[in-house]
């Protein structure tokens, strides 16, 4: 994952609320009969190329890189307040 800012694509009103999506594979045997787990073992996280991210406002999921170029494509601009004394 990036230090850089993101920016909702979709919605673009989103710069702040994200979740980053995983995966994991958990490994497990089941009784053949019953359908009941007979031995699991713990969960692997599974390598991804590129992390998902998901917006927390319209809930739209994508890569990272698309977050990060819509917010190189919108930069956020720092308002300075000025003094009048």
């Amino acid at each position: 994952m990036e230090a850089k800012p993101y920016f909702c694509p979709n919605c673009r009103a989103n710069r702040i609320k994200f979740n980053l999506i995983t995966s994991t594979s958990l490994q497990m045997l089941k009784d053949a009969y019953n359908g009941q787990v007979v031995e699991q073992a713990d969960p692997m996280m599974i390598a991804e190329s590129e992390p998902m991210i998901q917006c927390r406002v319209c809930n739209y999921s994508g890569n990272e890189m698309r977050f990060i170029r819509q917010a190189e494509r919108e930069p956020r601009i720092e308002n300075t307040i000025k003094s009048t004394n």
